[in-house]
């Protein structure tokens, strides 16, 4: 057998080089860990390992020396299913009776806009003009106070064209609006 150098070595021999230089390279990786300094490798493929690999083995080590855990221990191994699945289940799945939209019986159209909307849900499209009218109030609100509108300790009466006060409303903030009033929002509202 060739040695490093080309020169013939028996077998005894090259055992004993390789014993020798994966001593040497223990050692290094001791006194450079006790320095504080590490080995810089650069694997080949990148794995979640521990920093120091153990030095790459080419025969067995003993009993006593193989206690030190591998790099391969720290890995997570994934569970992998023994059997493809086929089309026909996977499109079973998918398409699963439970999967499905339910159908809706309480579907009916908006009196005041005519869109479609759930029963006893306020239409979307109304709702927005609520929002748009209840922005305009506390707008509103806001100018007559001159700041922000907060939580009032009296009760808001808010009055349309050709409305008036009663006497119920006495102690109210009253709120006038020179529009006609809006038919989703009511009198007794």
């Amino acid at each position: 057998m060739r040695g490093f150098d080309g020169v013939l070595v028996s077998r005894s021999s090259m055992a004993l080089i390789e014993r020798l230089r994966l001593s040497w390279s223990t050692l290094e990786c001791a006194l450079l860990q006790a320095f504080g300094l590490q080995r810089r490798l650069v694997p080949a493929l990148v794995i979640e390992a521990p920093v120091n690999f153990p030095p790459y083995e080419s025969e067995p080590r003993d009993n006593d020396q193989s206690d030190s855990s591998g790099f391969l221990d720290s890995i997570f191994w994934m569970a992998a299913p023994k059997k493809r699945r086929t089309i026909e289940v996977n499109r079973c799945r998918r398409r699963n009776v439970q999967k499905l939209e339910k159908v809706k019986n309480n579907i009916e159209v908006c009196q005041d806009c005519g869109r479609l909307k759930l029963k006893h849900v306020m239409c979307a499209f109304c709702y927005q003009k609520v929002v748009h009218e209840t922005a305009l109030v506390r707008a509103q609100i806001q100018a007559q106070e001159g700041r922000p509108h907060n939580t009032p300790p009296v009760e808001n009466v808010v009055l349309y064209a050709g409305e008036k006060a009663t006497e119920a409303d006495e102690g109210k903030r009253i709120i006038e609006r020179n529009r006609k009033r809006p038919a989703w929002f009511t009198v007794d509202s």
